[in-house]
């Protein structure tokens, strides 16, 4: 059944006296607890569409609902974590996670403080309660990002391109870390990204974009064809992630080039 519904949606800017066609109308729907990637080349429209989903733009047509309520703007039920380390410099690790807490009326202080421990745990900071985010690892702050989300309690996560500035050995922790936290906290989440590997590994189901304006070329059951088989490093090298790995590659491929074709046809 339905748990997030993405309805006929669409999105057009005004630049001037010109339109630009972001989304065209388009549908998905997504159960709870699943994670979705949305795939496609820069600048296809995933991000707007993710941004349209957590309340920061407004869809010029359509509707986006969540366990049957139509979704206008931001809420707690929301949370979302960005490519850029969003973490208050001035506080610690510890401090940071407690400031997303602050509006929890549903927790009085001890059970604010043992939340704290928990997320820290969670993402994998015990032992850097005290320290302040300009003290640690990019690595270290994003974790801070996700586990202050998290402290609100959201019932959907939103992710952009969270770890896209990361190495890839930080990269792959974080991803493993991820898989971890929605296997305990059951999110919904998107995964916003243009790297095939990490929609592969990370997703329960891939949804596969066009070049701007967006629309749906591939509805992806990954789960379904990976089956039981755990998602650890190993699975990079199973003949099924090989060759779907090549296969949506194919398609991100010839969808970078009809956009940069249209740029060169739009420059004469």
């Amino acid at each position: 059944m339905s748990y997030l519904r993405i309805d006929n949606v669409s999105k057009t800017y005004r630049t001037g006296s010109k339109d630009v066609h972001a989304v065209t109308p388009l549908s998905v729907d997504i159960a709870r607890g699943q994670i979705v990637t949305f795939l496609g080349p820069s600048g296809c429209g995933k991000t707007t569409l993710m941004r349209m989903v957590g309340g920061l733009e407004t869809p010029t047509g359509g509707t986006i609902s969540l366990d049957g309520a139509t979704l206008c703007k931001p809420d707690r039920r929301r949370g979302m974590v960005f490519q850029s380390y969003a973490a208050f410099p001035w506080l610690t690790v510890a401090g940071n996670i407690k400031l997303a807490l602050k509006y929890r009326s549903d927790l009085d202080a001890s059970a604010r403080q043992a939340a704290v421990t928990r997320l820290i745990d969670l993402v994998g900071l015990t032992g850097f309660d005290d320290s302040f985010t300009t003290q640690i690892s990019g690595g270290m702050r994003q974790r801070v990002a996700i586990a202050r989300t998290l402290a609100g309690d959201p019932d959907v996560l939103l992710m952009d391109e969270p770890f896209g500035a990361l190495d890839a050995l930080t990269r792959e922790h974080l991803q493993n870390k991820l898989l971890e936290i929605n296997a305990a906290e059951n999110k919904t989440t998107i995964y916003v990204t243009h790297d095939v590997e990490d929609a592969l590994y990370l997703a329960h189901r891939i949804i596969v974009f066009s070049a701007r304006p967006a629309c749906i070329l591939e509805d992806i059951d990954v789960a379904e064809i990976f089956g039981d088989r755990p998602r650890d490093q190993t699975i990079r090298d199973d003949d099924a992630f090989l060759s779907l790995r090549k296969r949506v590659q194919a398609v991100i491929r010839r969808e970078h080039m009809r956009a940069e074709s249209k740029v060169a046809a739009d420059a004469i």
